[in-house]
């Protein structure tokens, strides 16, 4: 059975919203996270293209996307839009790894938070 959806936001919310700097900001109707520029976005199950799952949408590292989503296709997906750039779709629902899911949050934020918010942040 699939996690309800406010569950999902509110554990994927306090995930992102706990690195430093951290806003949330709604954009094309969705939650969207950022520490200057955005390093992630909420994709609810609704509006994901009539998938019927919730996701995020993360900012990757270059040839991140491709080595997840090759070796996990069952819990990464290369999303519309933003998957050119190489950002990586994650699934929220059971297989979601939310410890793994911090990591990779972490580093999306990394990639876009000021060196003066990633210091000290290990």
């Amino acid at each position: 059975m699939a996690t309800p959806q406010p569950r999902v936001l509110s554990r994927l919310r306090k995930v992102a919203m706990a690195l430093p700097g951290a806003t949330e900001v709604e954009a094309w109707g969705e939650p969207t996270f950022r520490a200057g520029k955005m390093f992630a976005m909420y994709a609810n199950a609704k509006n994901h293209h009539g998938s019927g799952r919730a996701a995020v949408w993360v900012k990757a590292a270059p040839g991140r996307q491709e080595r997840m989503v090759r070796t996990a296709p069952d819990r990464f997906f290369v999303p519309p839009y933003m998957g050119p750039s190489g950002w990586i779709g994650v699934w929220l629902d059971e297989v979601c790894d939310w410890d793994e899911l911090a990591d990779i949050l972490t580093d999306a934020w990394r990639q876009v938070a000021s060196r003066k918010l990633q210091k000290g942040v290990s």
